[in-house]
Parts: structure tokens; sequence; C-alpha cells
């Protein structure tokens, strides 16, 4: 987490470079440095709170990106309104990721009054952790059986879907905005911090409902939103009609999140971080999958960019549908029931 973090705040200081052709190589190093930062801190925060005796507040940390995004929304609204030059954005977000990396920095260490001393006790903590994080239930057995690959590759598979449609929606609707609306208007650059308090909201929500059901139709139930959301930006252009989309696109999706990992800590009780990783990455595929198709759609298009980005959401939207139908085929083809163990 540390070295991630630090190579969050030196790449993101690098953007500042004028040198044209590092951007692909420093954008490929920040979604490492992400994915780092993301498997692990989700692991070492989940641990903790098990041996706080609080794993039920695990959903708490799904918060944080929705404040990193509000706050970094209202800093660009405010660099914008200064005018100042991209290079000069980059240096501010990359001098506050240092600073909030060395005030966070003495958090991340093992106690040694808690009896974790070296890898082995880290891990037995996050087997603690992967236990209190789904509450038990008298209908399960003891020692949960893993549940095949088909399973798994199919959670994996819808999770992937939900990184295509936030990110083609994330980084195109804003631009439809700005087409759709005056040029003056002061919400063109306040849609990304709304989104943003709606991960707030949902991941607070998402801790506070406590849930005793299949998850899947859940999750299943936070892509529709999401496909809700789009379709709501597309068919009311608007400055309501955006600032609704992106809450209620916002809402769910650190909820997605927190829903998924717990899925995977049922199908895979004995191999969590493996299974957190093989989801990440699908999650990380679809996002990489979004914007080239979107480039595609343009090129075809022509002068007709608008047609190409309602496309384009129109697709994201198509496919967070999509993911909702595997999650509702996967509850009845792995009904929960059979969920559980042989002794």
């Amino acid at each position: 987490m540390r070295f991630g973090l630090v190579a969050t705040g030196v790449l993101t200081l690098a953007m500042a470079l004028p040198l044209d052709w590092t951007w692909a190589p420093l954008r490929f190093a920040a979604g490492l440095a992400s994915a780092l930062v993301f498997v692990y801190s989700s692991g070492w925060c989940l641990a903790r709170l098990a041996l706080m005796g609080e794993a039920s507040l695990g959903g708490m940390m799904f918060a944080g990106p929705g404040v990193g995004i509000v706050a970094s929304g209202l800093l660009a609204h405010e660099l914008v309104g200064l005018q100042r030059t991209a290079a000069d954005a980059w240096l501010v977000f990359g001098v506050a990721a240092c600073v909030l990396t060395a005030f966070v920095w003495r958090t991340f260490r093992t106690p040694a009054s808690e009896g974790a001393t070296g890898p082995a006790s880290t891990s037995a903590a996050a087997s603690s952790a992967n236990a209190a994080a789904v509450p038990p239930s008298p209908s399960l057995a003891p020692r949960p059986a893993e549940h095949g690959r088909v399973e798994v590759a199919t959670l994996a598979f819808a999770y992937g879907l939900s990184g295509f449609g936030y990110i083609v929606t994330a980084t195109f609707l804003p631009v439809i905005a700005r087409a759709a609306l005056p040029a003056d208007s002061p919400w063109l650059d306040l849609f990304w911090p709304i989104f943003g308090g709606g991960v707030i909201v949902g991941a607070l929500l998402a801790t506070r409902v406590r849930v005793s059901g299949d998850l899947r139709l859940i999750l299943a139930v936070a892509y529709v939103v999401q496909a809700i959301a789009i379709a709501i930006g597309v068919g009311l252009p608007t400055a309501a009609g955006f600032a609704i989309g992106s809450l209620l696109l916002g809402l769910p999706f650190t909820a997605i999140t927190y829903f998924a990992l717990q899925e995977v800590r049922r199908l895979r009780p004995a191999h969590v971080a493996a299974t957190t990783g093989l989801v990440t990455v699908m999650w990380s595929v679809g996002q990489a999958a979004g914007p080239p198709m979107v480039a595609a759609l343009l090129r075809g298009a022509g002068d007709n960019a608008g047609v190409a980005f309602t496309r384009s959401l129109a697709i994201a939207a198509a496919a967070l549908a999509f993911g909702a139908v595997i999650f509702l085929v996967a509850s009845r083809v792995w009904p929960r029931q059979r969920s559980v163990a042989r002794p």
C-alpha cells in the first residue's frame, strides 16, 4: 500500500512534464499503482476492522473514493475558474497526493502488541477479516466449500461489465453536457463532484443495510440503477437531467464493489486475495475497452460526434443491463442454498 501511494503521488506529479510521449507509460503505471492500492487496502482494512471487532463497518472504506472524487472535482472546478493550465493542475494534485500519503503513512503498520510480526500473521488477520466480513448464518457449514470455476468466472465477467459501463459514462457524459448546456453554465464542472457525492452516500448506505439474502440480486438492482442513470442523462439533456444521472450513477458505484467482494469471499473463502485480483483485472479490462469503442464510433460518425457519444452511452447502459441479467441468471443456476459445504 505504501509503495502504491508513493507511486500515485510521483506519477501524478510526472503528468505535469511537457513530454507527450510519456503519457501512455505514465497512465499504465498509474493504473498499476491504483490496482495495488485497491486490492491491498481492501484486505488491510477488513483485517484491521476484524481485529477491532467492527467487521460490519467494512463498507465505509469505499466512501473514500467518493470523498476523493468530490474534493478533486471541486478543486479542478476552481483551477478552471482561475484559468490554470493542465500542467498546473497535475502539480497541485501531485502535491496533494504526496501530502495525504504522508498524513496516513504511519497508519499502515502492524503493531507488535497485536502479535502481528510478519507475513504469516498478516495472512491470519486477513483470513479473520474474510470470515468476519460476512455474518455467520446457521444454514452454512463452518467450512464453506469452494465454488466452481464457471461460477467464479461469471461473477468476474459481470463485474467487468460494471467497469465498462462506468468508464464510458463517467468519461463522455460530461462531454455531452458541455455540448448540450450553455458555455457559461456553472454546472459544467460540477457533475463529477455530484457523482462523487452519490458514491459517498451509496457506500454509507451499503454499510448500514443488513443484507441476509442473495447478494447477486442486490448487484442486479445496482446495475439497473446505473443503466437508468445513463438513460436519464441521454433522454433529459438538461442540467437537472445530468445532475440526477450523475448522482444515480455514483450511488451504487462502490456499493457494487462492496457486495461483489462479499461474493468473492463466499465463492472462494480460501483464495480471497487471488480471486479479488481476478475480478479487479476483469473490471480493469472493461474499463480499458470503453474508450477505444467510443473512439471507433467517433471515427465512423464523422462530423456527427453527438450521435457517436449517444450511441456509446446506449451501449454502456445495455452492458449494465446485461450484467444485471447475468446476476439474475446466476442466482437461478447456482442458488445460494447449494453453497452449503459438506462437513
